[in-house]
């Protein structure tokens, strides 16, 4: 591997300007996670409003995902070496102008095409985001503070979208759930140019071409594979021959990986202890909790008659306990090995889970599904700060951009197999159930109910295996944060202020 050193890495640990900063790399993770399902309540006014057809309706929230997860390995190692700030200041501005295109649109073309421009950006401002922050904090007691508050934005991100979702198309129009990443890209640019300092790679810039390719094919495949099993099932042809290329794609990445001089994502970075836990660990919790906000969604629009304002209200109190959870843990995780409080977390959104798969048709909020939701929501806060600590821990300061990036995949495959095996698993039984019951409106009725408890029993189990892997497979201690750069270390200032003496 080519030599290389960081450039702007660790401000001084007295340096109020990084807390100020973390709020700003915060917005802009929230930005980014909020987009995978503030579109999700709009998309019924999406479609009326521009003639969309059934098959093509999946393409809107299909086109966002492919694009973000088939370029975040690319935009994570495009950060490392161009510059972190500026890599986020690009993402910011590029992601706002395809926001504004998505609302402006007038056909399916068009909004496709923005929802593409949209993941593509995404993928070069998620990744520059996190890298921010693991260089920035090193001292074990603020980095567990800086990554508590970065860990709401990851876990709360979710259910706001659906909250605001609501919110905006119920009160102005579906167009609004684009516009309004604008103005919150405007002030994270701003912020960024303030508060944030610039780190790169110097040296060794050369991009691992084949590398990007065949993670960008391998990446794109998988999460078109997912998307279309949860329309055509996992036995369909289509689906199985995308999943195998898929799979076939990420062995032929690892593959050029190992021998690449400068590769995409160095194998040290993934087959570590504890950061391949943390991989392995977001992936599964995606993957539960991510069929929760769908399965209550529906359970409360489809069988209760909620209003989709009130269906985004209904996320609140969840939204309250994950940013709750993830600011305590914050503070406690230099104390705590991080395996037990993501294995009790993690425990603690299985349990809520299963309190979930009791729902009836005539099953009230308050009594049903209030206390199981905010307990999934503490479960997630109390799993993602160490989750995120995990993953960017001891990583050589010149792939803290890849390491970055991988946990972002592991965010988007997880959700992205969520959606598509338990949308399966609810569509089984549920058609498992009319043929057993017939299909009169009543029974069709309870027939959703019952596909909903069989997903959420799938995701309450998904989530014990993922707090079996943290409690098993990590480490009981992580090491401070990045170890220091090699010789040759220097420090960008942020903007209006004064540069050290060089004496």
């Amino acid at each position: 591997m080519s030599q290389s050193t960081e450039q702007g890495a660790s401000p001084p640990a007295g340096d109020r300007r990084r807390w100020y900063g973390l709020a700003v790399v915060a917005l802009a993770q929230l930005l980014i996670v909020v987009d995978m399902t503030i579109v999700n309540v709009a998309l019924p006014s999406i479609n009326d409003d521009l003639g969309i057809a059934a098959a093509d309706r999946q393409w809107v929230i299909t086109a966002y995902t492919l694009s973000f997860g088939g370029l975040l390995l690319l935009g994570g190692r495009i950060a490392d070496f161009t510059g972190r700030r500026r890599a986020l200041l690009i993402g910011l501005v590029g992601f706002a102008a395809a926001s504004a295109l998505a609302g402006a649109a007038g056909d399916l073309t068009m909004l496709l095409a923005a929802r593409a421009a949209q993941g593509a950006f995404g993928a070069l401002l998620a990744p520059a985001a996190l890298a921010l922050l693991a260089t920035s904090f090193t001292d074990p007691a603020e980095r567990g503070r800086a990554f508590g508050v970065f860990g709401s934005a990851v876990a709360a991100g979710s259910p706001l979208g659906l909250m605001l979702g609501g919110a905006l198309t119920t009160t102005l129009s579906w167009e609004w759930v684009f516009y309004v990443n604008a103005p919150i890209a405007l002030a994270g640019f701003v912020g960024a140019l303030l508060f944030l300092k610039d780190s790169r790679v110097e040296g060794g810039a050369g991009y691992d071409v084949a590398g990007a390719v065949l993670a960008t094919a391998a990446l794109a495949t998988l999460v078109y594979g997912l998307n279309r099993a949860t329309h055509d099932g996992w036995a369909a042809p289509t689906t199985l021959a995308l999943l195998v290329a898929g799979a076939g794609l990420v062995a032929a990445f690892l593959f050029a990986e190992s021998k690449a001089a400068n590769p995409l994502l160095p194998l040290p970075v993934l087959f570590d202890r504890n950061r391949g836990g943390a991989y392995m660990v977001v992936l599964l919790m995606m993957t539960g909790p991510f069929g929760v906000y769908l399965f209550v969604s529906f359970f409360l629009q489809s069988v209760q008659g909620y209003s989709a304002l009130a269906t985004g209200l209904a996320f609140l109190p969840m939204t309250a306990g994950v940013i709750l959870a993830s600011n305590l843990v914050g503070k406690v995780i230099k104390h705590v090995a991080p395996r037990f409080v993501m294995g009790f977390g993690l425990l603690m959104g299985a349990a809520g889970m299963l309190l979930l798969t009791r729902l009836e048709i005539d099953s009230s909020y308050a009594l049903a599904v209030l206390s199981p939701i905010v307990m999934v929501g503490l479960g997630m806060g109390m799993t993602v700060p160490p989750a995120l600590n995990a993953a960017t821990s001891e990583v050589a300061p010149r792939d803290v951009g890849a390491a970055s990036a991988t946990f972002q995949v592991s965010q988007q495959v997880g959700a992205s197999l969520g959606t598509a095996l338990l949308s399966t698993v609810a569509a089984g039984t549920a058609t498992a159930y009319i043929a057993a019951n017939g299909s009169s409106g009543a029974a069709e009725l309870q027939s959703q109910v019952a596909g909903y408890n069989a997903a959420t029993l799938w995701g309450a189990g998904i989530l014990a295996v993922a707090a079996l892997i943290a409690l098993s497979a990590m480490s009981t201690r992580l090491g401070a944060g990045p170890p220091a750069a090699e010789p040759a270390e220097s420090t960008e200032p942020a903007p209006g202020e004064p540069k050290p003496n060089a004496g």
